[in-house]
């Protein structure tokens, strides 16, 4: 690891979850992003301490920023689409259901965008069909070639609960995962 690393943060999208790395001398003014362990940007000989750094992270827009606290401390921080990455990741838990089950003994992560109803699964959109049954719709797709799997979408009953998703596995319910 490097010496000048000052912040990792975790991003959950719908292909995945990203590591964020920054380096930041403050000596130097060097600034250095890696995404996923891959270097995306350096800058060695920076005059300005403070500032902010643009990036993309999938297909979300991401912006480091530096601020000077006191003295020759800094403060750093993420936003992800305009918003600081807390409200980003709350956000997310709105519109993504996320499952991580372990298909032969592998985790295997499936994310339901409900804005959409795309399924990915392990950072791939897969095709879907879509079915209606008695208490609600199922969407059906294939993990792989030996394991199909559907989400059922029925109403929880409650206005304010609204739909409740379920992942099922080989007609196994898979309990949510917290990310």
């Amino acid at each position: 690891m490097a010496a000048d690393l000052v912040a990792v943060w975790d991003i959950a999208l719908s292909d995945g979850v990203h590591k964020v790395e920054f380096e930041h001398g403050t000596t130097t003014g060097k600034r250095v992003i890696r995404v996923d362990g891959e270097e995306i940007y350096r800058a060695d000989w920076m005059f300005k301490l403070v500032g902010r750094e643009h990036f993309t992270v999938s297909k979300a827009k991401c912006t480091v920023s530096i601020d000077a606290v006191s003295g020759f401390a800094y403060e750093y921080t993420l936003e992800v689409n305009g918003k600081p990455l807390q409200k980003f990741q709350e956000n997310q838990s709105k519109i993504m259901r996320t499952w991580v089950a372990y298909v032969t003994g592998t985790p295997t992560r499936i994310v339901l965008e409900k804005d959409t109803l795309d399924v990915w699964v392990n950072g791939k959109k897969v095709e879907t069909t879509g079915e209606f049954v008695d208490d609600g719709t199922e969407t059906h797709f294939e993990i792989d070639p030996t394991h199909s799997a559907y989400i059922k979408a029925e109403s929880s009953g409650r206005r304010k609960a609204g739909i409740v998703h379920s992942l099922f596995i080989n007609d196994a319910e898979i309990p949510e995962a917290t990310e």
